[in-house]
């Protein structure tokens, strides 16, 4: 190989000799942007805006294509032959991976939770739905330790059914079908889960930094104080926002207690904040702990720190595998997993109550497994005894967790406890119920369930439910009669445009909650939302105009609110571009329903208010002291990232609202026009204005002043959320484009495809199961 770098060595001056024949072309130990190449720009630039993930996930990434329809490839699924298929690989153990019990159901069980229990509120992101459980940094998370035995089981199963099943959809299924094989009757299953392509490098999982290689337990690793405020037992304690663990790498909180000390009474309070972030309240959550843990065991069988490294760090030759294990066959009685050794019940593969019987029955004391991880045994020595799982005729004590003890000790744990003790019935279905919502919660609208079992019953509040339409849809002639009227309001475009923006914007594709459908910004809490005053009398307007449009129309039609607030914008749009010389037509797909307050579960919907929202220059008072940790720009790249924008639809869009006046406030911060409603490249053209020279306001550099060079003349003001799209070198190469002369009906074009695309993020009744060109231009 010839040696690129052959007058480079001339220059050196040490008395290095170096064989120049057959030499690599590529100096020091790293090759082009290849893993351990260091240092990186990431390690160079650490608080650069990441632009580039907007384009994660992407269809070069996808091997299905853009045309792959998901929902017709799950249809050719025979559900009884798939579930059949999965029945008989839980039943029959592999020498490999030998099954606990030869049943693999529970440690399926296991997989399917740890999936969908990276879920949170809070973002919405994490959940079964896209099958990241795969991939880093969740794969490899200690909390996930041998996980990939499981999927790597189910790899026949996936083969057979290909693309027409997702890994997503199998992992859930397959929990599912396991828990169906020891007894337990599930609520349901709902398909249409779309699988990533890759690693989720977008999502904040906390503020500690860990090398996970040398993560060999629980309490191995760093100090959890970073995430959290206040110590446990204060009024302050809590998580720091958006997570939901109690600690990096966990799904929800150590089983060994708080910093692993044993603490029965702040393992509750741990369980309970978890919990509730991840939506569940006190009932559910001690069915799922008590529901899960009737099955199965947990393993502690070696020393955590003869464990081998995680999957995305195991060597080549594991071939995705991690944590090798050197005892015996590194698997069946000497399994190492979370480090506590021993099952909860003496049936562990038969859904019974004995979990919460045996809890209550005996006291604990506690003790130390092999690996020396904190557990408890009962005190009494005749206590029930469970088999072990691989040696015939041996058996051992049964073991809780200081996580189980909690359910005793908290009284209002206590309380649900006893309530399925009683009642073996409630529990079950308490348990069924759970394990549904845990499973399904990130799929969004009931209408995005694929397959024969989604037969569960409609109105659940947690899916966000939407009633049906009761009245015939409105066609072209009554939304071309309906943009009359609403002109004639004497609505400003700008408070229309402002509107309709706000109806769209709360939705997040991570979770596919929020959004225009169901007309949730006239209800409350959207309606009191501070960002929202300004949509208040806009609404009362369209309320006007849609009695008297359902008054006069014929054939019993009427217009739902959610349609005529997003159509009023569509309109304003269509609005601004002809005054701007631009003739266009900006799509509308009527459909929305309104849904009442009733079908709006308001603790849930008011962990979509905005703390920032860069789109309408809003910052909520409490936002200083985020944005000390956080910068509001990189706020605005998160929730560009949950609309699902490109750098290019991110640009578009808020330049356009600038200039169409859609501040929350109706500031001038980044409105650089004086044609404010006018749909006009203006913002681009000052944002690139190199006469102009920006200086900050404020000791906090949150918002600027641009005055002109020669004469100090002040000319615009305007926030970070403004001025990244100049300092940004990704973002300030898409300015260019728009304010360049040709750059007008380009960026008009792209400013009503960005818009449209906003507005029919929630529309899943019409979009259907494809990844990519969903929104047609």
């Amino acid at each position: 190989m010839v040696d690129i770098h052959d007058e480079a060595r001339t220059d050196r001056t040490d008395t290095t000799t170096f064989e120049m024949e057959g030499a690599c072309p590529f100096g020091g130990d790293s090759v082009g942007g290849t893993f351990g190449s260091t240092p990186t720009l990431a390690s160079w630039y650490p608080q650069r805006l990441r632009v580039e993930l907007l384009h994660a996930n992407g269809l070069a990434a996808d091997p299905l294509g853009p045309d792959f329809d998901y929902a017709a490839a799950f249809a050719t699924i025979d559900l009884a032959e798939l579930k059949a298929d999965i029945t008989t690989l839980l039943t029959t153990s592999v020498p490999w991976w030998p099954a606990d019990y030869g049943n693999y159901g529970p440690q399926m069980i296991r997989m399917a939770w740890h999936s969908a229990g990276t879920y949170r509120i809070a973002d919405g992101r994490g959940g079964a739905g896209t099958g990241m459980q795969r991939f880093a940094p969740v794969s490899s998370w200690w909390d996930n330790g041998n996980t990939d035995k499981s999927r790597r089981l189910l790899q026949p199963i996936k083969h057979k059914y290909g693309s027409a099943l997702s890994w997503a959809d199998l992992m859930v299924l397959t929990g599912n079908c396991a828990l169906e094989l020891m007894g337990f009757p599930t609520y349901g299953f709902g398909g249409g889960r779309l699988d990533a392509w890759e690693a989720d490098d977008a999502s904040y999982w906390g503020p500690e930094v860990w090398d996970a290689a040398n993560v060999t337990s629980f309490d191995s690793m760093v100090t959890r104080d970073e995430r959290w405020r206040g110590q446990n037992g204060d009024a302050d304690y809590d998580l720091q926002d958006p997570l939901a663990a109690s600690h990096q790498a966990l799904i929800y909180v150590n089983p060994e207690g708080p910093y692993a000390n044993g603490d029965p009474l702040g393992s509750a309070r741990d369980i309970r904040i978890t919990f509730s972030r991840m939506a569940m309240n006190d009932e559910e959550t001690v069915a799922l702990i008590a529901g899960g843990h009737a099955f199965g065991k947990s393993h502690g069988a070696v020393p955590a720190d003869e464990i081998g490294p995680p999957p995305e760090i195991a060597p080549m030759e594991a071939m995705g595998l991690g944590w090798h294990n050197p005892r015996g066959a590194g698997n069946a009685e000497n399994t190492m997993t979370n480090g506590i050794e021993g099952s909860w019940t003496p049936d562990p593969t038969r859904w019974d109550n004995s979990y919460l019987e045996n809890l209550f029955a005996y006291d604990y004391q506690q003790t130390k497994s092999p690996a020396g991880a904190l557990q408890w045994t009962p005190t009494d020595p005749a206590g029930p005894r469970t088999p072990d799982a691989h040696v015939p005729g041996r058996t051992h004590a049964l073991m809780m967790m200081t996580s189980d003890i909690a359910l005793k000790v908290d009284p209002a744990y206590r309380a649900v406890c006893e309530k399925f003790l009683a009642d073996f019935d409630t529990f079950t279905l308490a348990f069924s119920k759970a394990w549904y919502k845990l499973t399904h919660r990130d799929m969004g609208p009931k209408h995005r369930y694929l397959g024969p079992e989604v037969t569960i019953e409609d109105g659940l509040l947690w899916q966000d439910p939407l009633p049906e339409a009761d009245h015939a849809p409105i066609d072209a002639a009554d939304v071309e009669e309906l943009k009359r009227a609403v002109l004639a309001t004497g609505v400003p475009v700008t408070d229309l445009v402002f509107t309709a923006f706000s109806a769209a914007v709360p939705y997040r594709d991570s979770d596919k909650r929020g959004g225009a459908n169901g007309g949730r910004l006239a209800l409350a809490p959207q309606k009191d939302w501070a960002v929202n005053r300004r949509t208040v009398p806009v609404i009362e307007a369209l309320r006007g105009v849609k009695a008297a449009f359902d008054a006069a129309a014929a054939g019993g039609k009427r217009v739902s609110l959610a349609d005529l607030v997003v159509l009023a914008g569509c309109v304003a749009v269509e609005q601004a571009a002809r005054a701007a010389g631009v003739e266009t037509t900006v799509p509308f797909t009527p459909g929305r329903v309104d849904t009442t307050q009733e079908l709006t579960d308001l603790e849930m919907f008011e962990w979509l208010r905005p703390l920032a929202d860069g789109f309408r220059n809003f910052a909520d008072g409490a936002l200083p002291a985020v944005a000390a940790a956080v910068s509001p720009e990189a706020m605005f790249l998160d929730k560009a990232n949950l609309l699902t924008l490109t750098a290019p639809e991110w640009t578009a869009l808020t330049g356009g609202l600038r200039v169409l006046g859609a501040n929350h406030d109706s500031s001038v911060h980044g409105v650089w026009t004086d044609r404010v409603g006018v749909l006009t490249t203006d913002f681009f053209v000052g944002l690139t204005d190199t006469d102009l020279e920006w200086s900050a306001t404020d000791a906090s550099g949150t918002t600027f002043v641009g005055r002109v060079r020669e004469t100090g003349e002040e000319r615009f003001t305007g926030t970070r959320n403004d001025l990244v799209f100049g300092s940004n070198p990704q973002l300030r190469s898409i300015a260019d484009v728009y304010a360049a002369r040709d750059g007008q009906t380009r960026f008009v074009a792209d400013f009503v495809r960005a818009w449209d695309k906003v507005m029919m993020l929630d529309r899943f009744d019409v979009k259907g199961h494809k990844r990519y060109g969903a929104m047609a231009a």
